[in-house]
């Protein structure tokens, strides 16, 4: 992870206070700089979305709404079918260095946790 982090199945969430602290001891604006600044790429991101429009960020990935149309669900418990009206979702897809990136920092970690085979 880009804050110095040890990358682990339980590894914490990163929220937006981490976020402006990365950046506040990154970049070095002031911590209501690095907040706002943090707070204006998100809305940002968020604003394009909203209309429909796609965000690419060169080597993380993309983020997307994708229009979904009516479909007949089922109630589990019951099995009784109910109408699952139209809706928009957002996407993430992952860029291919994000993926590298990741299952070689998984493959590391996964190595080092594995015990010695008995011959």
């Amino acid at each position: 992870m880009m804050w110095g982090r040890a990358m682990t199945e339980t590894s914490k969430t990163v929220t937006r206070v981490d976020l402006c602290e990365a950046v506040y001891q990154k970049v070095g604006l002031s911590r209501t700089e690095s907040s706002a600044f943090v707070e204006l790429v998100l809305k940002e991101i968020t604003d394009c979305l909203e209309k429909g429009e796609t965000v690419k960020l060169s080597s993380f990935g993309s983020f997307m709404v994708r229009k979904k149309g009516q479909r007949i669900g089922r109630n589990p418990k019951t099995g009784t079918e109910v109408p699952i009206s139209p809706r928009r979702v957002m996407v993430f897809k992952p860029s291919a260095i994000l993926k590298q990136r990741i299952n070689a920092q998984h493959r590391t970690n996964g190595d080092a946790t594995k015990a010695p085979q008995e011959a």
